[in-house]
C-alpha cells in the first residue's frame, strides 16, 4: 500500500525538478513576448480597395514570411482593412522590416541593360567582354556575374557550380547609349536616382511597360522591359550548399501557368530574343526592387530542377528564397506606421509582472498556513512542483514552437493560481467535513480525495473549456492569456492526482503531522464532533 501511494508522488517530483533542472542547466528560458523583451510593430494597409478575402490571403502570406525568419510569437492580425505585425526580439530590426514591408506582386522582367557601377554622365554600358566573330567585328555585351550575387540559373543535375555559371554562346546586341529618361517618359522629374541614373518611382512601376529599377546591395540600376510573369509560376524556393557555394533551388507550378511559362520565358532569353532578352538576364523584381538578375543557360527546364547560383552569401540566398516564396501578394501594402517598444519598457513590465507573482504567492502561503496548519504546506510545496512543471513546458515550446510568453500570459499565470489553490480548498474542506463527522484523518483522506476530485475534474474541465474558445475565436493577447490559463487547468488535474492525494495520504500517517504543537492538522480541522444532546419529554412536545 505504502509503495502504491510513493511511486506516483516520486514520479511528478522527478518530472517536475528533474526537469526544471534540465532546462535550467541547458541555458533554456521562456522565450519573451513584444511587451516584455522590446521589438518592432508595423502596421501595414492596402494602397487600394481590397476584399476581406484578398486581406486574409495577405495576411497568411505575411505570416508565413515572419515564420521563416524565426521569430518568436510573433503576433500578426487584422484591424479592419490593416494589418497589424508585432515583432517581439527581433535582432535585425530592419531587415525584418524590410522583408515584412515587401508586399508588392512579384514579378519577372527581362533585363534590357545593366548600368551597374555606371553613372548618366559617364560610360552607360554595363562590364563588356570583346568577342570577336569571323564574319563580324562588333563587340558583344555580355553580363559580369562576378561582382554581384547575380549568378545563372541552370539545371540542378548533371552540372557542377563551375559549369553553371559559364555562359551559353553569345548573341551580338546594341545596347543603348543612354538610359532612357523618365521626365521625358512622364513629364515629371524622377523622384530617385542610383549611380546617377534616374529611376523609375514606384508608383509609375507599370508591369506592362519599360522601367529603370534599383537592385539590392550594390547592383542595379536595371533597364528592364515589361513583366513577362508574376510570382504565381513559383510553387516553392529553399536555400542550399553546393561545393562550398550557396545557391537558391526553384521548383515551379506544373502546367501553362508554371513550368510552361518559365520555359517560354526562357527560351527567347536563351536565344537573345532582341525585341524581349537581349541580355539574356531574367530581373527578380519585389517592390520596384531588383532581388536578382540571374543569367538563362539552358533554353528549357524541368520544374523540379532549377537554381540561381553566384557569389551568393547564406544570408542572400535565404533571402532570396524568401521573396520567391511569399513573394506574390493580391494586394498591394504600404506601412502606415512602425513603433519600436524598447527592451527596457518591456523589462519593466516583465519586472512588474514577477513581483506580481511573488506577492500573490507570498499572500496565498500565508493564509493557507494560517487556515490549514500543516496542510499548508502542502499547498507551499505543491505549487512549487506545478511551477517548475509550468516553468518547463513554457520553457520548452519556446525553445522549439516559438512559443512567447507576453504579458497577457503572465497575467493568464497568476490567475490560474486561485484556480489551482481552489483545488486545495475543496479538497482540504471535504477532509474537514469527514474528520468532523468522527472519522481519523488517515481514513477520512482516500473517501474525501474522491468526492473532491470530481468537483475538481468538473471545475477544470469548465475552465478548459472556456479557456479553448477563447483561444480559438480570438488573437493577439488575449490568445495568449487563454492559452496558458488553459495549460494550468491540465496542470491542475495532473498536479492533484499525482502529488496532492498522496502527499496528504502519507503525511496523515505521521503523529507529528496531526498533532504537532500550533500547526498540527487535526487542530486545525477541530477533529472532536459536538456530542449530542439526549432528548426530553415536556408538555409541548419532543425537544432537544
Amino acid at each position: 500500500m505504502r509503495r502504491k501511494i510513493l511511486l506516483p508522488l516520486i514520479f511528478i517530483m522527478a518530472l517536475a525538478y528533474g526537469g526544471l533542472a534540465l532546462t535550467l542547466l541547458s541555458g533554456n528560458s521562456p522565450e519573451l513576448g513584444l511587451d516584455l523583451q522590446g521589438g518592432v510593430s508595423v502596421v501595414l494597409a492596402p494602397t487600394g480597395n481590397a476584399s476581406g478575402e484578398q486581406l486574409d490571403q495577405a495576411l497568411n502570406i505575411i505570416r508565413a514570411r515572419v515564420d521563416a525568419l524565426g521569430v518568436a510569437e510573433p503576433e500578426i492580425t487584422r484591424q479592419g482593412d490593416a494589418i497589424v505585425v508585432q515583432l517581439p526580439g527581433v535582432k535585425n530590426r530592419d531587415r525584418a522590416l524590410e522583408l515584412v514591408g515587401q508586399t508588392a506582386e512579384l514579378r519577372f522582367r527581362p533585363v534590357i541593360q545593366d548600368f551597374t557601377g555606371q553613372t548618366a554622365t559617364g560610360n552607360t554600358q554595363p562590364d563588356t567582354t570583346d568577342t570577336t566573330a569571323p564574319t563580324d567585328t562588333t563587340p558583344t555585351t555580355t553580363p559580369d556575374t562576378t561582382a554581384t550575387s547575380e549568378g545563372a540559373l541552370g539545371l540542378v543535375e548533371g552540372e557542377s557550380a563551375a559549369a553553371l555559371q559559364e555562359q551559353p554562346g553569345t548573341t551580338t546586341t546594341t545596347a543603348p547609349e543612354t538610359p532612357p529618361s523618365t521626365e521625358a517618359q512622364t513629364g515629371e522629374p524622377p523622384a530617385e536616382t542610383e549611380n546617377g541614373i534616374p529611376l523609375t518611382p514606384r508608383e509609375q512601376d507599370d508591369p506592362d511597360s519599360a522601367v529603370i529599377l534599383g537592385g539590392i546591395g550594390d547592383t542595379g540600376p536595371y533597364q528592364l522591359g515589361p513583366s513577362l510573369a508574376t510570382g504565381r509560376i513559383v510553387k516553392t524556393a529553399s536555400a542550399d550548399i553546393q561545393n562550398g557555394q550557396w545557391l537558391v533551388r526553384l521548383e515551379m507550378r506544373g502546367g501553362e501557368n508554371g513550368i510552361d511559362k518559365f520555359n517560354e520565358i526562357a527560351s527567347q532569353c536563351y536565344s537573345g530574343a532582341p525585341d524581349v532578352c537581349p541580355s539574356r538576364r531574367l530581373a527578380i523584381v519585389l517592390d520596384s526592387v531588383v532581388q536578382s538578375a540571374p543569367s538563362i543557360n539552358n533554353p528549357s527546364y524541368t520544374k523540379d530542377q532549377i537554381q540561381i547560383s553566384g557569389s551568393f552569401s547564406e544570408g542572400e540566398a535565404k533571402d532570396l528564397a524568401l521573396v520567391l516564396r511569399y513573394g506574390s501578394l493580391p494586394v498591394e501594402l504600404e506601412r502606415q506606421s512602425v513603433q519600436t517598444v524598447s527592451a527596457s519598457l518591456g523589462t519593466d513590465s516583465l519586472r512588474a509582472g514577477i513581483i506580481a507573482g511573488i506577492v500573490g504567492l507570498g499572500l496565498v502561503a500565508l493564509y493557507m498556513l494560517l487556515y490549514y496548519r500543516a496542510l499548508g504546506l502542502v499547498v507551499i510545496v505543491g505549487l512549487t512542483v506545478w511551477g517548475s512543471l509550468m516553468y518547463t513546458i513554457v520553457s520548452f515550446l519556446g525553445e522549439t514552437q516559438g512559443l512567447a510568453l507576453t504579458l497577457a500570459g503572465v497575467t493568464g499565470i497568476i490567475v490560474s493560481i486561485g484556480v489551482t489553490v481552489d483545488s486545495y480548498v475543496v479538497f482540504f474542506e471535504r477532509l474537514k467535513d469527514e474528520v468532523k463527522a468522527g472519522r481519523t484523518l488517515r481514513s477520512s483522506t482516500e473517501r474525501a480525495f474522491k468526492r473532491a476530485f470530481r468537483t475538481i475534474l468538473a471545475a477544470d474541465t469548465s475552465a478548459f473549456i472556456g479557456a479553448a474558445v477563447l483561444w480559438w475565436l480570438t488573437v493577439g493577447s488575449v490568445r495568449g492569456f487563454a492559452f496558458f490559463l488553459g495549460l494550468s487547468t491540465v496542470l491542475d488535474v495532473v498536479v492533484a492526482w499525482f502529488f496532492t492525494r498522496p502527499s496528504v495520504t502519507l503525511l496523515s500517517g505521521s503523529h507529528f503531522f496531526t498533532d504537532m504543537p500550533v500547526f498540527g492538522v487535526a487542530r486545525g480541522l477541530a477533529a472532536a464532533p459536538e456530542p449530542e444532546r439526549p432528548r426530553e419529554l415536556t408538555g409541548a412536545g419532543v425537544g432537544r
